[in-house]
């Protein structure tokens, strides 16, 4: 069978093209390398060599983004609730876009405030938090990160995070693999999903969700060429219902660098159905 072309993929991270790059700023806030901070547009961009540039400030961005959906068989995404355009999305698309928090630790309670705001207003399926992106840094299994967990448990949804040696050039140590261990031994409730590919730890975060049942490992920021052998391996044997697709349009790939490249992917049959949507509807929520 392969890659199947009418699965009705779901991607669990997508968002919309802004009209300049200033999302960026608060990563820009802390890093100290002059090209990072004043030649990149996009923070990560010596790694990403195609970031889709030419869609930045073209049009209106919910259009854009259903367009590239409708291109390559899409049919939900993930996005941040937050913003003029990501409301609009989720008040006028409900069967396309699925809404997910944004949380930083470093704010305290503010930050439990809006994960409780934000579950309320636009019903979120799921939080992100990127460890490496706070100010200060918050480490994934630091303090300040329990009251979060804490309340993605209350609330009945998954935690998002970035775990392994973040792009931007920012400290590694927040988002060492290893840290997710601990949490996972004090919150056994949570889901908690991994961001960003996890390397070069990925081969622990194979033995870590073999151990522990809520973890989960999703594909976001990488072009499904570059998938590590170890996950694409575990996936195909144990870990069939532990990998979700996530992509990265249009922050760092085009959907049609990712698509081009996926049918290439060495997963079983059996795989694909539950790597491209069954496994990302059991984690929202939207199969019980």
């Amino acid at each position: 069978m392969g890659f199947p072309n009418d699965i009705g993929i779901i991607d669990t991270m997508i968002a919309f093209p802004a009209s300049d790059f200033s999302q960026y700023d608060f990563i820009r806030a802390q890093l100290q390398d002059a090209e990072s901070r004043d030649e990149f547009d996009f923070p990560v961009e010596y790694m990403f060599k195609n970031v889709p540039k030419e869609l930045y400030g073209v049009g209106n961005p919910i259009d854009v983004t259903l367009h590239e959906m409708d291109r390559f068989g899409i049919e939900q995404g993930l996005i941040g609730c937050e913003g003029e355009v990501a409301a609009e999305a989720l008040r006028k698309h409900p069967d396309r876009f699925i809404a997910s928090g944004n949380v930083d630790p470093a704010r305290g309670m503010d930050c439990i405030r809006d994960m409780v705001r934000q579950h309320e207003e636009f019903g979120v399926r799921a939080f992100g938090a990127f460890p490496g992106g706070s100010i200060p840094q918050v480490p994934i299994n630091d303090a300040k990160f329990y009251p979060v967990y804490a309340k993605c448990v209350e609330l009945g949804v998954p935690i998002f995070v970035c775990a392994g040696v973040p792009g931007p050039r920012v400290p590694m140590a927040c988002q060492h693999v290893e840290l997710i261990d601990q949490v996972m031994y004090d919150f056994p409730e949570l889901v908690f999903v991994t961001r960003h590919g996890c390397e070069p730890w990925e081969t622990l975060a194979t033995k870590l969700m073999l151990k522990w049942p809520n973890l989960y490992y999703s594909t976001s920021a990488f072009a499904p060429k570059y998938y590590p052998k170890a996950i694409v391996d575990y996936a195909n044997t144990r870990g069939a219902d532990k990998i979700i697709y996530a992509g990265y349009f249009p922050m760092g790939l085009s959907l049609e660098r990712i698509m081009s490249d996926m049918p290439h992917v060495p997963f079983k049959d059996d795989v694909w159905p539950k790597f491209l949507r069954g496994n990302a509807l059991k984690v929202l929520g939207f199969d019980s």
